[in-house]
């Protein structure tokens, strides 16, 4: 479904992505893991057909995705309804004056007969059908991305692409989502730095150092113990702690979103 190769993109001269090359096939789940800054959120764009890189290819189905390809209407329309990207910051993707014009959104710009019908499933799928009819700045942060969620799923895409879903979630929502991502039929690829979640939410790892490269391509299973590896990608971090009178240190791994 997805096939990158040798993806390079800056941002006024600064590097954000280094010769990336990765595939991912369809109904595929992975985990994309680096620390602040290394590129997760500018890959995930690249993805989404909403920046383009300077150099490499993206191709989605097999049809090179760039700003000549989304200028034909047919692939234009097709890729928009099957690619979602939940953006980190869930106020970025809230304009609407209501939720259930939110979510129902996409539908009716794609003309879909159905559009109330979805709206009700995939909002009672998220836990917002009680909030339909509130204004989407009342909502509090987790409200907020559930609502961003379903109004992706709504257009029942085929690619979810997902910037720190459980960024803005309780310990208890946070499960939840995680129980919920992983009954999903869709190809996912989702961002985290927490360490610990990764494994759940996919069972590959790709890993973007800061240097922009992509350092691990692989099982997410046992990466907690790479620690050469975690160092490199800047996903651990060692400071002075105490037990009783004693003082040491030790590296600790990022487990917070």
């Amino acid at each position: 479904m997805i096939d990158v190769e040798r993806l390079d993109h800056a941002y006024d001269g600064a590097a954000t992505l280094r010769d990336v090359s990765f595939r991912l096939g369809a109904g595929e789940k992975a985990v994309l893991l680096g620390c602040n800054g290394c590129g997760k959120s500018t890959l995930l764009k690249i993805l989404a057909g909403l920046v383009h890189p300077l150099s490499g290819g993206y191709r989605y189905d097999g049809r090179t995705v760039d700003a000549a390809s989304l200028r034909d209407a047919s692939f234009r329309r097709r890729f928009r309804a099957e690619v979602g990207l939940l953006f980190q910051r869930s106020d970025a993707m809230l304009f609407n004056p209501t939720v259930r014009d939110e979510i129902a959104f996409g539908p009716r710009q794609h003309g879909l007969d159905d559009a109330e019908a979805r709206v009700v499933r995939w909002a009672t799928a998220l836990g917002v059908a009680e909030l339909l009819d509130r204004a989407p700045w009342t909502l509090s942060a987790g409200q907020k991305q559930m609502v961003c969620l379903a109004s992706l799923l709504v257009l029942e895409p085929r690619l979810l692409l997902l910037d720190e879903p459980t960024a803005a979630l309780d310990p208890r929502s946070t499960g939840w989502l995680v129980d919920f991502l992983q009954d999903l039929d869709q190809t996912l690829l989702v961002t985290t730095h927490n360490l610990s979640l990764a494994p759940e939410l996919g069972p590959r790892c790709l890993v973007l150092g800061e240097d922009h490269a992509l350092l691990h391509d692989g099982g997410a299973d046992g990466l907690a113990g790479n620690l050469d590896l975690l160092r490199r990608a800047n996903l651990v971090h060692g400071h002075r702690h105490r037990h009783g009178d004693r003082e040491h240190r030790h590296d600790h791994t990022h487990d917070w979103d």
